[in-house]
């Protein structure tokens, strides 16, 4: 730390007691100064030839009490004085970065100028602190979370100023030149910089973000000001701003959970939370998007403004696909039934498709100049998508362990999330099934409603293997996943048809064949969207073997059914037959080819024979 020494006397005043103050002298006192509740007892000379304002109170104080004056607005008070007088006796005191803007202050406030006297107080004080205290990087910190306490007179004196442009010079320093002392983790240091010894000697590597820790200290008015100055000076990247206001955030509230907001500090956090949120850097990627959504679950505590939250779930939904599960989590307000509040996320995500769609309409705007610029992003668009949708699956999960999520709240985002690629729908088939098992009380038609969101075609056949066995699902997606898994099996047998092994309806079915043949079996609909037997299921089950093993078996050995499953197994081949039914099938099936052979596919990440599926309606 800097400091100046003053004076050559090495004495000092006197204490008669809490309240006074005097100069051991032969001459006697013949000035009473009052600041406060402390007198002094002092010297006309000394101080008049100093100070022009102590001038001016005693020339215009009554005859009668000429030698006592009053002057309690003194800035720092009466110790902020007793160094003035300090200094115009000659005695010997200290100036650091903790005392100096008071003594300032209080020198202006005396007019102790060059007027008065050469190299009076107000002078050697400016000289110290533009050589000595801005040239600090701590001093200047310390300067100007002291100048605080003496407004407005430090920024008429432009001590805040100085301070605060000392400050952000400093910080937009090359990192090479960096030679002072800093606040920073040790640990990150050495991490950084690798080795510490070499040749003996300790070194480290200077971090780009040494400044971010120090200016936490600050009030957030202050701070305001200097991250402002840093991003005038146009040297700091937009990373480093981000990580200076993420850790300042960081440091001045909590954002662990509720329990640790205190309730008498709520504005305060507000006023914190609205400005940090207004300083962010516009530009994406700049601040992760977990740190976004504990902002935005601390605006939700500390009861933000709706143009705050609105932002918060615009930029979160931007960059989307760096949120994890345990992110979106967000608990619900106590009057909410539902445990987490669904509605805000499905706002983030609106966020994040309603991208694509300003993708697409921005390329049509500028033509092919601009599609042509914008194909590598439109690769890093495409892993985007299938990092969003693999994660929405997990959300999906988890939301669905909540008895109170209406099924059309669940439908409605899951729906959203459809048209993301993904390599596989087992995710989307594990939150269907938890949804039906901690629901069982739903209606047949939510049911079907909630299993029309799965592709029965992109499950793998672990998946399958579960589907047939699982009792909660409608024997229509038994049937189905059955069906695919023959139809995969058949694919993978290296036969020429597609499905050479199934039968004759089924065939025509593929080729999208639907003559007048009669079928001999006929089942309702309510057949097909209630829950599959336990026979049913078994009967199924055998079915999948047969698939499993004529697939994967070696030298023509064949699985038989017993007889005692031959029974189940012709009702469900009955069931399988009905014409009606597989129509509606293999008419989804369609539609869906026909409407994704319009549309992009999933790029190099994803198979393009595998379509994306914008809509389940159509297997009812």
């Amino acid at each position: 730390m800097k400091f100046m020494k003053l004076g050559s006397k090495s004495d000092s005043f006197q204490t008669d007691g809490n309240n006074t103050r005097y100069v051991v002298s032969d001459l006697a006192a013949d000035l009473v100064v009052q600041v406060g509740n402390v007198k002094f007892y002092l010297h006309k000379f000394p101080l008049l030839s100093k100070s022009s304002r102590l001038q001016k109170l005693v020339s215009s104080a009554t005859e009668g009490n000429g030698d006592e004056i009053n002057i309690d607005e003194i800035p720092g008070g009466s110790s902020a004085f007793e160094l003035c007088a300090m200094f115009c006796y000659g005695m010997v005191f200290t100036l650091d970065a903790y005392n100096v803007v008071a003594v300032r202050c209080a020198a202006e406030y005396l007019e102790m100028y060059e007027s008065m006297d050469k190299g009076n107080l107000v002078y050697k004080i400016d000289v110290f602190l533009s050589y000595s205290i801005f040239k600090s990087w701590k001093d200047s910190i310390i300067v100007l979370e002291s100048t605080k306490a003496f407004l407005p007179l430090s920024e008429e004196l432009k001590l805040v100023s100085h301070s605060i442009d000392a400050i952000a010079s400093k910080a937009s320093t090359d990192v090479s030149k960096v030679d002072w002392s800093y606040t920073y983790n040790r640990k990150k240091t050495l991490k950084e910089g690798g080795d510490p010894e070499w040749n003996g000697v300790r070194s480290r590597t200077i971090p780009r973000d040494w400044w971010v820790e120090d200016l936490c200290d600050l009030e957030i008015d202050l701070y305001t000001r200097v991250i402002v100055t840093i991003k005038n000076k146009r040297s700091m990247s937009n990373q480093l701003l981000g990580k200076a206001l993420k850790a300042y955030a960081y440091r001045r509230f909590p954002v662990s959970g509720k329990n640790a907001m205190p309730k008498n500090e709520v504005s305060k956090i507000r006023v914190i939370l609205d400005t940090i949120i207004r300083l962010l850097p516009a530009e994406k990627g700049t601040i992760s998007c977990s740190f976004l959504l504990k902002m935005l679950k601390v605006s939700m505590l500390v009861e933000s403004g709706e143009s705050l939250k609105a932002e918060l779930v615009k930029r979160i939904g931007h960059q989307l696909e760096e949120a994890s599960v345990d992110d979106l989590l967000i608990s619900s307000s106590e009057d909410e039934t539902m445990v987490y509040n669904v509605h805000l996320i499905q706002k983030m995500l609106q966020e994040f498709m309603s991208q694509d769609c300003n993708e697409e309409n921005s390329k049509e705007d500028n033509g092919e100049i601009q599609e042509i610029n914008s194909s590598h992003s439109g690769i890093l668009s495409e892993a985007s998508k299938l990092i969003v949708a693999r994660v929405f699956d997990g959300y999906l999960t988890e939301i669905a362990k909540d008895p109170h999520l209406p099924v059309s709240l669940f439908v409605s985002v899951a729906e959203m999330v459809s048209t993301l690629p993904r390599p596989t729908h087992d995710n989307l088939y594990r939150a269907i099934d938890t949804y039906l098992k901690e629901h069982p009380w739903i209606s047949k038609s939510e049911r079907k409603r909630i299993c029309r969101l799965m592709d029965c075609k992109k499950l793998s056949s672990e998946a399958c293997v579960h589907a047939v066995q699982n009792e909660r699902l409608p024997l229509r997606i038994v049937v189905q996943v059955l069906f695919f898994e023959q139809v995969r099996a058949s694919a993978s047998s290296g036969s020429g048809s597609p499905t050479p092994d199934l039968p004759k309806a089924i065939k025509d079915l593929n080729r999208g064949s639907y003559g007048s043949s009669h079928l001999g079996t006929t089942t309702t609909d309510e057949d097909w969207d209630a829950m599959a037997s336990a026979e049913e299921l078994q009967a199924l089950r055998s079915e999948l073997t047969v698939l499993r093993v004529s697939k994967h078996g070696s030298n023509g050995c064949e699985y038989r059914n017993s007889s005692a499953e031959t029974a189940p197994i012709s009702k469900v081949r009955g069931l399988i037959m009905s014409r009606r039914i597989l129509s509606k099938i293999w008419n989804s099936r369609g539609a869906q080819q026909t409407e994704n052979t319009g549309s992009d596919s999933s790029g190099s990440l994803e198979a393009k024979s595998t379509p994306v599926r914008r809509g389940r309606h159509s297997v009812s």
